[in-house]
């Protein structure tokens, strides 16, 4: 059998016990009686299937990392471990596909037929992990979760219905559906979550928690959540929106609150959109002709292509020169990043842009060396694949599947083993090859394929 040690050990570091690696076609050891003092060989099998893991890193003390014991010590360790500053495994036995960080918790689905599909961890005081009973007095919810606990959704058809996506705002989370449409759930103060607006209303009890489907004008392909607003693309590939839009992230033309998802137009008219994105105030979308849109916050220069003022209603194309064709983008919270065809990455706006410290602004996009992200004469055809924000960091997948970061490491939130900032695409140190990673504002949580 072909063997693939060398793949691993010649990566990562040898294995536990391993004093040296075999590649495909070499002859295997003789077999000796075994000694204390002699090698022991792990080898793994060349058609071994990767197994799919989760690792998180971050801030621990709300949850969202989903290890109790960090929060409250077992008999093991004296203190909690406030911040977890390299990727840690989570016990899972489900396989996540789909992975959203909030402002202090995360949820986690699986597109299984399983009854359970969706797990919620972290801050939960508006619900924005739906109804977490208590067992002392089971009318009220749990304010924080300390491991992956079961979402419950109220699906007509929960062993056929399967979830494609979950995203995360500051207080509020949907979840995206293959046949029923989204999910809502958590504070719905600004209708973020795509229904009526309840005055006064208390999100910490059973009445307020129902989760709601939110429409049904077309099949709904993607969600992503804002600070208090969310976006939803549909099969046509057009958009719609609610919630906050004092800075006019919503699109809709105003900045009024809106409750209900609103057809967005502006520039997006007659436009067939493929991906929507924003974790702020600012939103942006790509078309399927590789152009981008964008309105909502420009205070940090994220849209200062097209205007000098700070806001922008109405979705207004954006004229970047150089960058070529988008196929992805990432809206953080001052920044912007786009991925274009080529697979390099351009950045923007007002922060650590990944440049080096000298770099803090700018109006128009910047191109980030592919060096950095592992391109050399070893490796010539090395691309980013996908690109990732955070509210104030960045995040790049290769090709490779290695997994780059950089920006303001709050709490440690970039999982490169220390607590300084990062002003140029670093590499987390990960087993596997990353095949998705989801930034917050203080952690982040990476699917991972492994085959050890």
């Amino acid at each position: 059998m072909a063997l693939s040690c060398f793949r691993v050990c010649g990566r990562y570091g040898f294995l536990p016990g391993c004093r040296g690696f075999a590649t495909a076609g070499s002859a295997a050891p003789k077999r000796r009686e075994p000694t204390d003092d002699r090698p022991v060989f792990q080898y793994v099998g060349e058609h071994r299937k990767p197994r799919e893991k989760v690792f998180v890193w971050g801030f621990s003390c709300t949850g969202a990392l989903g290890i109790p014991s960090f929060v409250v010590p077992d008999s093991g360790r004296k203190k909690p471990r406030r911040y977890q500053l390299t990727p840690y495994r989570l016990e899972t036995e489900q396989k996540i596909s789909s992975a959203a960080c909030g402002y202090g918790f995360t949820l986690l689905a699986s597109n299984t037929k399983d009854l359970t599909k969706v797990w919620g961890m972290g801050l939960n005081k508006d619900s924005q992990l739906g109804f977490q009973r208590t067992q002392h007095d089971r009318n009220k919810s749990y304010d924080y979760v300390l491991e992956p606990s079961p979402v419950s959704l109220p699906l007509a058809n929960p062993q056929e219905t399967r979830v494609l996506q979950v995203s995360c705002g500051r207080a509020h989370s949907l979840v995206l559906t293959d046949s029923e449409g989204v999910f809502s759930m958590g504070n719905n103060a600004y209708g973020q979550c795509g229904r009526k607006i309840v005055e006064d209303e208390v999100y910490r009890f059973v009445s307020c928690l129902q989760l709601h489907t939110v429409f049904r004008i077309s099949r709904c392909e993607a969600v992503a959540c804002g600070q208090d607003h969310s976006l939803f693309l549909t099969e046509t590939g057009s958009v719609y929106a609610c919630g906050w839009g004092a800075d006019g992230q919503t699109g809709l033309g105003h900045h009024n609150k809106t409750a209900l998802p609103v057809l967005v137009r502006g520039d997006l008219a007659g436009v067939k959109i493929q991906q929507v994105t924003t974790y702020g105030d600012c939103s942006l979308a790509v078309s399927t002709d590789g152009q981008l849109f964008g309105w909502g916050n420009s205070e940090y220069l994220q849209l200062a292509s097209v205007t000098e003022a700070t806001q922008i209603s109405s979705p207004q194309l954006l004229p970047l020169k150089g960058v070529g064709k988008v196929t992805q983008a990432a809206c953080g919270g001052t920044q912007v990043a786009v991925l274009n065809e080529d697979g390099e990455v351009f950045v923007w706006g007002y922060g650590i842009l990944g440049k080096g410290p000298n770099l803090s602004e700018s109006e128009i996009p910047e191109k980030v060396p592919a060096t950095l992200f592992g391109r050399s004469e070893f490796s010539p055809t090395v691309k980013v694949s996908q690109i990732r924000c955070g509210l104030t960091n960045f995040a790049a997948i290769t090709d490779h599947g290695e997994l780059f970061v950089w920006g303001k490491n709050v709490r440690g939130c970039l999982g490169i083993g220390k607590r300084e900032d990062q002003y140029f695409p670093w590499r987390v140190t990960v087993p596997g090859h990353v095949v998705n990673v989801a930034c917050g504002v203080d952690h982040m949580v990476a699917l991972v394929k492994s085959i050890i």
